[in-house]
């Protein structure tokens, strides 16, 4: 694997013990539907009990105990990365003419079913409803009608912050530091979702020819609403998805906590699609990035530890990288879209040749084409905009439409011709499917996450 030995092995293993803090603490008669299962235990056994103090002690830990597999979507080479980081921000615990724009933490009435009101946090995908009375469920408010006031005055505001940009940003990334003005720091992380799909805001922009495609970043986002409020205030409300927060007892020296329960380690945790890989999973990430500047192409040869999850995270060689927190993490991970090679480490106790016999492929994709021609519906979408024309009109349930299934396809050397696979959601029945759409060009800094036990 090029640039192997040049990593710190070192430090990928100290951050994969802190993983195997969790996985030991699974009940052992837990299971896992998810290819590589509960596979994680025998080499975390092995780690705790480990006395290694150097880099080739690391390398040669993980070369005893797992062996490489490529790793990428069905028809492609290579698969995508982007950078994520903790923002620092200013605000208030009251509000004031300065600090007006509120970060809610979950609402009562807010109601994801399976879970309950008890429940730390819920899923950062699928249906959300807002509960009428004692059995009537409708779909939740979306971000404007929240911007509006639909759940002001009742006791839901954590802190207060400067600007709905800075809002955003939280909400994208996850988690944020809130300095307040006694010089203290409130930690908020992710709490809940709205129920409505992601929409990239970058990707608006990009459609609409504001910002250049080579030119996008978190930065550029940043510059641009804040010189248009007003044209930031719709471009910001097409995407409808919005993120209620819990403050979190972290101090200021503590790094965020990913959704595996453990602190997230600046350059060595990523987020993968959390419905294909398990927290816990090294991966070998080998690619040419921005690091240095925006037109660099610094080479990057890292092992890194599957610790987080995010919504807009999808795929099997998908993964956000962990910067750290403040802003040159943030200029770091804002220009972060590039393509990288992925190698996943498998535990030597699985056979992935024989596990590839068992596991059909699915159906290929539709082709950008066809996908064009047969579009995704929304049905969430048209019921509430049918409910805007006629108000007088009864509301009903609607949810979400299901995301494209994708596929964990590794490409794996000569001598093995089988692959893993993802298992695939099961669908009602009775609801219209929509074909998957051809994988759109991914914004960077536009994912909403799911980590900070945060996400």
């Amino acid at each position: 694997m090029t640039g192997w030995d040049d990593d710190d092995h070192l430090a990928a293993f100290k951050t994969f013990r802190a993983s195997c803090k969790a996985i030991s603490a699974q009940p052992r008669t837990a299971t896992d539907p998810r290819a590589l299962g509960v596979s994680l235990r025998e080499p975390c056994r092995a780690a705790k009990t480990a006395d290694i103090s150097d880099s080739a002690g690391a390398g040669a830990f993980f070369q005893e105990y797992f062996r490489p597999l490529q790793i990428s979507r069905l028809g492609e080479d290579a698969g995508f990365v982007t950078g994520y980081y903790e923002p620092v921000l200013d605000g208030s615990r009251t509000q004031t003419d300065v600090y007006n724009v509120p970060v809610y933490r979950r609402p009562s009435n807010l109601f994801v079913r399976g879970y309950t009101q008890d429940s730390p946090e819920l899923p950062n995908k699928g249906e959300v409803y807002r509960k009428i009375g004692r059995r009537k469920l409708v779909p939740y408010y979306d971000r404007a009608q929240i911007e509006d006031g639909a759940i002001a005055g009742r006791g839901l505001e954590i802190c207060w912050l400067k600007s709905q940009t800075d809002l955003l940003f939280a909400q994208i990334q996850g988690s944020a530091r809130i300095r307040l003005q006694d010089g203290s720091t409130i930690r908020i992380n992710y709490a809940a979702h709205n129920g409505y799909p992601y929409t990239p805001v970058g990707r608006i922009l990009i459609d609409r020819g504001i910002i250049p495609k080579d030119q996008m970043s978190m930065q550029k986002i940043r510059e641009w609403m804040d010189q248009n409020p007003d044209a930031a205030n719709d471009v910001r409300r097409q995407n409808r998805s919005y993120i209620f927060f819990r403050e979190v007892p972290l101090s200021d020296k503590d790094e965020a906590v990913g959704a595996q329960g453990v602190p997230l380690t600046p350059g060595r945790s990523i987020a993968v699609d959390k419905s294909l890989h398990v927290y816990g999973t090294p991966f070998f990430i080998e690619g040419k990035l921005p690091i240095e500047s925006e037109q660099s192409k610094t080479p990057f040869h890292r092992l890194m530890i599957a610790q987080d999850t995010g919504s807009a995270i999808t795929g099997p060689a998908r993964a956000d990288l962990y910067f750290g927190a403040g802003a040159d993490a943030g200029r770091v991970s804002g220009r972060l879209k590039n393509n990288a090679n992925f190698i996943m480490l498998v535990p030597k106790s699985l056979d992935p040749v024989a596990l590839g016999r068992r596991m059909p492929l699915p159906d290929p994709r539709p082709s950008a084409r066809i996908a064009r021609l047969y579009p995704q519906v929304d049905p969430l979408k048209d019921q509430q905009g049918d409910q805007s024309k006629d108000q007088k009109k009864a509301a009903a349930p609607a949810a979400t439409p299901p995301s494209p299934s994708t596929s964990f396809t590794p490409q794996i050397s000569a001598s093995q011709t089988s692959a893993f696979r993802a298992s695939a959601s099961q669908l009602d029945a009775t609801a219209t499917i929509p074909l998957p759409q051809a994988r759109p060009d991914q914004a960077p800094g536009q994912r909403r996450r799911h980590h900070r036990n945060t996400p």
